[in-house]
């Protein structure tokens, strides 16, 4: 199977009908990230071929210094909270994907032992983390859909927001403890519960 990088120099020599294939293979992870980000599954298929349109216009751009998909998923979160500021809303997380059934089925989320963040996935009361969620800044939310929705190390973190690790891992544990604030502020959950969440994954 063709690699990204040769996909890629096909499309800068001319053959642009090879774009195609880029985003065959992650036109799911690109437009669950949106999703994830902005909550609505119109405003996510909207965001997502925006974020395919930037990458096919600033492709010739791409220094091969990265990852395309780490490339690819920094302009998605950029595309996600350019949208949510001109909207002047916070982002939501989708806690569950719709498909075209009336029924909705549950994320399949990390193993809860090595991932603790994903307990609010897994919490109860989805109303009330939500709603949790939804009071946090927008750089909280972002970067705690990242590690516990999308399961991304720190390293990968830090390529994408371009912030170095130390940096990532402040920002998490203040995310977690302000996530967790609002669920003990919003009630119905114990300050053990709550205390999962900020809890600090090992390093990897």
């Amino acid at each position: 199977m063709m690699d990204d990088k040769a996909i890629i120099e096909r499309v800068l020599a001319g053959e642009n009908d090879e774009f195609g294939k880029l985003v065959e293979a992650y036109q799911d992870r690109v437009y669950n990230l949106a999703l994830r980000m902005c909550g609505n599954r119109d405003d996510a298929f909207d965001l997502a071929q925006e974020a395919f349109f930037r990458a096919w216009r600033g492709l010739s751009g791409f220094q091969f210094e990265s990852a395309f998909s780490t490339w690819l998923f920094r302009l998605t979160t950029n595309v996600c909270l350019d949208f949510l500021r001109a909207k002047k809303r916070k982002p939501t997380v989708s806690l569950t994907v719709a498909d075209d059934s009336d029924e909705e089925p549950q994320l399949d989320l990390p193993d809860l032992t090595q991932n603790p963040e994903a307990l609010l996935l897994a919490a109860e009361d989805r109303a009330l983390v939500t709603r949790a969620l939804n009071e946090l800044p927008v750089e909280y939310r972002q970067i705690l859909t990242m590690r516990a929705i999308n399961d991304m190390t720190y390293a990968e973190i830090c390529e994408v927001l371009k912030l170095r690790e130390g940096t990532v891992k402040s920002r998490l544990s203040r995310a977690r403890m302000a996530l967790r604030n609002n669920l003990l502020q919003f009630g119905n959950k114990s300050d053990a519960k709550a205390s999962i969440l900020t809890r600090r994954r090992d390093a990897q």
